[in-house]
């Protein structure tokens, strides 16, 4: 697999996704170019992809959506998270599919 792109900062991590939209179901689908590729089957439309990746993410790493945010790229498929109180290992758990 190759290495995802993420920096402990203030906190927690910062990483990026690249998300892709309508899918048939909500996965992580590995990693490319150092970010974790995620299908979710929200469309990208009035903020929708973007709430459901945050839940998703909220539930595959067990950590409250308050401490998941989008610090870049909202109306973007690649995005900057920043995750309160997350450790790089965690995120590299759910990108293995742990």
């Amino acid at each position: 697999m190759p290495p995802l792109n993420i920096r402990e900062e203030r906190g927690g991590i910062i990483f990026h996704v690249r998300v892709l939209p309508r899918s048939s179901k909500n996965i992580v689908a590995g990693v490319s170019e150092g970010m974790l590729k995620i299908k979710l089957t929200a469309p990208p439309v009035e903020g929708a992809g973007n709430e459901m990746l945050i839940r998703f993410l909220s539930e595959k790493l067990n950590i409250p959506k308050t401490k998941i945010s989008i610090i870049r790229g909202q109306s973007s498929r690649s995005k900057a998270i920043f995750a309160e109180g997350l450790s790089i290992i965690a995120l590299e758990e759910l990108a293995l599919g742990r």
